[in-house]
């Protein structure tokens, strides 16, 4: 009764068969990964994402966990040895009074056993046991009615020992069918596995070309009604700068008017400058003492008072015009504020941590570029160094906004760059970019490149043309992005949740990486 007990908690729901390859939601119901992803594909035209078993939502498409513990017991559950005997459900032969279970079958008797009639059976060689079984005559040859006991691989069948001494597999070189048996299983586990891997990192791609497809509307959406609150704003900020420009309408007509009066003033003025003018070229004393006198030409009835009231009439009634501009850069600059919510994409101006660089690196004295500089290099110990990979932080975190950064990476054949946290291990194999679960990477793999995280590898089927990597974060949005080329192509995102501040990282195997 535990077996099967055991063997129905073994079972998926969806396909109510034996599990393969089970994954686990977040409400700890488990599924074969192609069941739960047949589920999930049907429901994501509405986004409606339920939980087959519990009925439990999830907003997004929820993350599939790998089971390793169900997979194992499945595993073994399947190499384990066949169950009892006498819950078989095989009788003995001989028993025809009353139903008695088998314990063993003769193969060449082709009879089932019970424990009373095994004791009298003959003991000779030729009567071959095995479990009981139903249908003894498939266990024998077909040609010479002997046990099968051996395989032949050039033809890939079973054999008896009459077909490899006489019969037509005479010269073949055969085995027990224990080895044959041990063989093909080694061979089954192997592709069964490297099949799973290739599928995993297929279906990695999958969710990432989704998540990317489903991006785009949003982002649509995003930037409709980012310009449809731009558009707002600008008609608002029109119409506060017209209303200070009509105020400064309001004072033409009096404006006109002084004009007026100031032409006219300056009418009198040129007729009063008029014999000055004359008089000045003489150089005859007598001549100029005889001419009338000037005096009276240059009185002028109260003319400062009367300029310092133009001036202020001029400005009575309407504002510096030249305070325009700077109302319209202003009002621009408020409007991008508040639209953004304070987050803008900036270049981040990233420097390197030298403390953080493995004694392989030497480090600019820009703190820009880090070269694969040879041998050891005296550098002073510190608990943040690489030891193991040459590999070196940002001096920068990032815990908040959207930014990016380009690399150049013109000299270099093998780098992998990326972010991390600062708990990244600094020895060992796992403190490599991409080698564990707290920093994402993509680094050059021959003459294509490759996306890691936690140890698992994304090999990007595509070429693009260019050596300089542009990285973008987007924090809240927990995605790293990695483009190529010009125009920018689209390599590879990461999407997770952060949970820390998050640092640039430059790993160099040859020549030397530059940040920009």
């Amino acid at each position: 009764m535990a077996s099967s007990d055991l063997r129905a908690e073994l079972d998926c729901t969806v396909c109510l068969n034996l599990y393969m390859d089970p994954v686990m939601l977040k409400c700890g119901h488990n599924f074969c990964r192609v069941c739960i992803d047949r589920v999930f594909d049907t429901q994501e035209e509405s986004e409606d994402y339920s939980c087959p078993q519990c009925r439990e939502e999830f907003r997004e498409r929820p993350p599939l966990q790998r089971n390793i513990t169900l997979r194992n017991i499945t595993q073994h559950f399947l190499s384990a040895p066949p169950p009892d005997p006498e819950k078989s459900g095989i009788f003995c032969t001989y028993c025809i009074h009353s139903p008695v279970p088998a314990v063993k079958s003769c193969l060449l008797c082709e009879a089932s056993l019970c424990d009373d009639h095994l004791r009298v059976h003959s003991k000779s060689p030729e009567h071959v046991l095995c479990v009981p079984t139903s249908t003894p005559e498939n266990r024998k040859c077909p040609v010479h009615k002997k046990i099968l006991e051996y395989y032949c691989p050039e033809d890939s069948t079973a054999i008896c020992a009459s077909c490899a001494i006489t019969g037509e597999h005479r010269g073949h070189q055969v085995e027990t069918l224990e080895e044959a048996f041990i063989k093909k299983k080694k061979k089954l586990t192997y592709n069964l596995e490297k099949l799973i891997t290739k599928r995993e990192k297929t279906e990695e791609r999958v969710r990432s070309l989704q998540e990317h497809k489903r991006r785009i509307p949003r982002e649509i959406e995003r930037a409709t009604a980012l310009f449809r609150e731009l558009r707002r704003h600008l008609g608002d900020l029109e119409k506060e700068v017209l209303g200070e420009i009509s105020m400064a309408e309001q004072i033409l007509s009096p404006v006109n008017d002084l004009i007026q009066q100031l032409e006219v003033k300056m009418e009198e003025l040129s007729r009063k400058l008029h014999p000055l003018q004359e008089m000045w070229p003489m150089t005859d004393p007598l001549t100029v003492l005889q001419e009338p006198d000037t005096s009276d030409l240059c009185d002028t009835e109260d003319g400062e008072d009367e300029d310092r009231e133009i001036d202020e009439k001029l400005l009575h009634g309407g504002r510096d015009l030249d305070g325009v501009s700077h109302m319209i850069s202003t009002g621009l600059s408020d409007i991008i504020s508040r639209l953004t919510g304070g987050i803008v994409l900036q270049k981040a101006d990233i420097l390197l941590d030298e403390d953080t660089a493995h004694t392989d690196l030497s480090i600019s004295y820009d703190k820009k570029t880090a070269t694969k500089a040879g041998p050891y290099q005296p550098l002073r110990y510190t608990e943040a160094r690489f030891v193991d990979c040459n590999q070196v932080l940002g001096s920068q975190s990032f815990s908040s906004g959207r930014h990016y950064w380009e690399v150049d990476l013109q000299r270099s054949k093998n780098w992998m760059i990326g972010m991390c946290y600062a708990s990244i291990e600094r020895s060992g194999v796992n403190s490599l970019v991409g080698r564990n679960d707290v920093s994402w990477g993509l680094g050059s793999k021959g003459t294509k490149y490759k996306a890691v995280h936690d140890k698992k590898e994304t090999l990007l089927s595509y070429i693009v043309p260019g050596k300089r990597v542009r990285v973008y974060l987007d924090y809240e949005a927990g995605q790293i992005s990695f483009y190529m080329g010009a125009p920018l192509r689209h390599l590879h995102t990461f999407t997770a949740t952060f949970t820390e501040p998050l640092y640039a990282v430059l790993g160099v195997c040859h020549s030397y990486i530059s940040l920009d």
